[in-house]
């Protein structure tokens, strides 16, 4: 299931024996968790234990298993929370398979992975394993988190429309904790009631590098110069200089370049790139906005200035200035 359909599935289906909360959204991870665990315990400090998987190796592992089978102390349930574990299918086989096999009534186990430290051969496969009920923790599709943001909102009292809560989401990169922490700081501006306004999101969100990077891509895609130098300003000198904003932007042209030049699906070029499917999925929406053949040449000369610059041929304000010439002025 979706992290989305957690809270009403906890509420219909009650608490399952073991629960595997996976995917690259740390937002997700921990406020399912905390979920799960707010649905069993009433004193979590008597009932409640968590464990590093990654030191969870060989007979250590048999600790886990342990703490599964002790008895809640002055409750029904007990929670054991274990984070980033991939051990081998071999050491599910020798410490683990009884617990799921014939799970313990009076204990919950939580697995948390960011499914990014798996093991590429040999590893346990906790979503094929019996009585593991899995909660995709992966990244929200954007409509999911505008429309989070819309009801967190409206239920603090706050009116805001669609275009509003875009831009919240959109400033934040759809980084779901941002998002959160932003959105919550809106609520304390609002104090509980009004309408928020798109004036009142843009002076009071702050934009993520990689949302500010974006609007310099459309910018340019619409040869908008004036607008350009005005983002460009606005970070350089404040958290960039001149040779670690050409690096960030020649990054981002070069991705925008390599999405929009692989001819296969999305998951195929995150695969390929090593890049998640959802950035795959932006950056190609991106792409698509600049004329045909354009990007190989922006990314050339961002390249082309940058190495001019580290050679000494040129300063990095200079090597800055000629990248920006050409993206603007140049016929590819």
């Amino acid at each position: 299931m979706k992290f989305t359909a957690l809270k009403k599935h906890l509420q219909s289906e009650g608490v399952q024996p073991v629960y595997l909360l996976e995917g690259e959204e740390l937002y997700f991870r921990d406020k399912g968790a905390e979920m799960i665990k707010s649905a069993c315990l009433s004193q979590p400090q008597l009932n409640y234990v968590s464990f590093d998987g990654t030191a969870m190796k060989g007979d250590k592992i048999a600790r886990i298993a342990e703490a599964v089978c002790a008895f809640p102390f002055l409750s029904k349930k007990r929670v054991v929370l274990v984070s980033e574990f991939y051990p081998s299918e071999r050491e599910y086989e020798t410490y683990l398979k009884p617990l799921f096999a014939r799970p313990v009534e009076t204990s919950v186990l939580i697995l948390v992975n960011s499914g990014m430290g798996k093991p590429k051969t040999g590893a346990c496969d906790w979503k094929k394993k019996p009585n593991v009920t899995f909660v995709d923790c992966g990244r929200a599709e954007e409509q999911d988190a505008v429309k989070w943001v819309y009801l967190t909102l409206r239920a603090a009292g706050i009116a805001a429309d669609g275009k509003v809560c875009s831009d919240i989401v959109r400033y934040c990169n759809g980084d779901m904790a941002r998002i959160a922490g932003e959105t919550e700081k809106l609520k304390a501006y609002a104090d509980g009631g009004g309408t928020l306004t798109s004036e009142v999101v843009d002076a009071l969100v702050y934009r993520d590098s990689e949302y500010k990077l974006y609007e310099l891509s459309q910018a340019a895609a619409r040869k908008d110069y004036t607008r350009f130098v005005e983002i460009m300003d606005g970070m350089v000198g404040k958290g960039y200089d001149e040779n670690a904003f050409l690096n960030a932007l020649c990054a981002h042209f070069r991705t925008l370049f390599e999405v929009s030049a692989f001819k296969g699906s999305d998951l195929q070029a995150a695969q390929a790139l090593g890049m998640k499917e959802y950035a795959v999925r932006k950056s190609r929406e991106q792409a698509a906005r600049f004329p045909a053949d354009t990007l190989g040449g922006y990314y050339a000369d961002l390249y082309e200035a940058l190495a001019t610059a580290r050679a000494g041929e040129i300063t990095f304000p200079a090597a800055l200035e000629t990248a920006i010439g050409k993206i603007f002025f140049k016929t590819y």
